[in-house]
């Protein structure tokens, strides 16, 4: 299986002599949660052995990764797009929004972002180039992704404690058989997407 590199990281470095970001997201998909992104500077001189594409990774290994990536790493941002405001704004723009925040949220500034997917969010504090698949071919995105997976789910985790019936810590929030269910038969939870059609229909049943 093909591992990410750091060469895009490397190139821009050498160009532009500053650190890079990889930035991905996570959680468009479920119908529960915000989406949650991050952003990573790796350190070239340590950079993290096994890191890949999150949806490649077994939970078991994505933990450690996030350790080691948490441990080793020059700097990490976090960002959320809220349930209000996918609603508000849509899944996309609050993909976006939860990008641009993860950036800013570094403690260094980085001179590149390296973004996952084939859209920039807008206002970031430095260029970006867009890398569709990114997170399986760019190291610092891979990171990111993880970062960003691993931090979405442990959210969920906390919020199944909160709503135990949907099943929250083993689906984080995408349409299993026993979250539709659930809704069904208890109705939506403020943490729900009821924009998301799945919960649309599920809420105009009766009970």
């Amino acid at each position: 299986m093909a591992t990410p590199t750091y060469l895009s990281e490397q190139n821009l470095m050498t160009s532009q002599n500053g650190w890079v970001a990889g930035v991905d997201e996570v959680g468009r998909g479920p119908l529960a949660g915000p989406v949650a992104a991050a952003a990573v500077i790796l350190d070239p001189a340590r950079l993290p052995s096994g890191v890949n594409d999150s949806k490649k990774l077994s939970a078991r290994a994505r933990d450690a990764l996030f350790d080691l990536i948490m441990d080793r790493a020059i700097a990490v941002g976090i960002g959320y797009g809220s349930v209000e405001e996918i609603e508000r704004i849509n899944i996309r723009e609050a993909s976006l929004l939860a990008m641009r925040r993860a950036v800013l949220a570094l403690s260094r500034a980085p001179i590149h972002a390296l973004i996952d997917g084939n859209a920039a969010p807008a206002g970031l504090p430095c260029p970006a180039t867009t890398i569709i698949k990114g997170d399986a071919t760019c190291v610092s995105i891979a990171a990111a992704s993880i970062v960003a997976k691993v931090t979405r789910d442990r959210l969920m985790g906390r919020l199944h404690l909160v709503h135990p019936h949907y099943g929250f810590a083993t689906n984080a929030g995408y349409g299993a058989p026993a979250h539709l269910a659930a809704l069904e038969r208890l109705g939506a939870t403020d943490c729900h997407r009821r924009g998301f059609a799945p919960v649309r229909a599920a809420l105009s049943k009766p009970r």
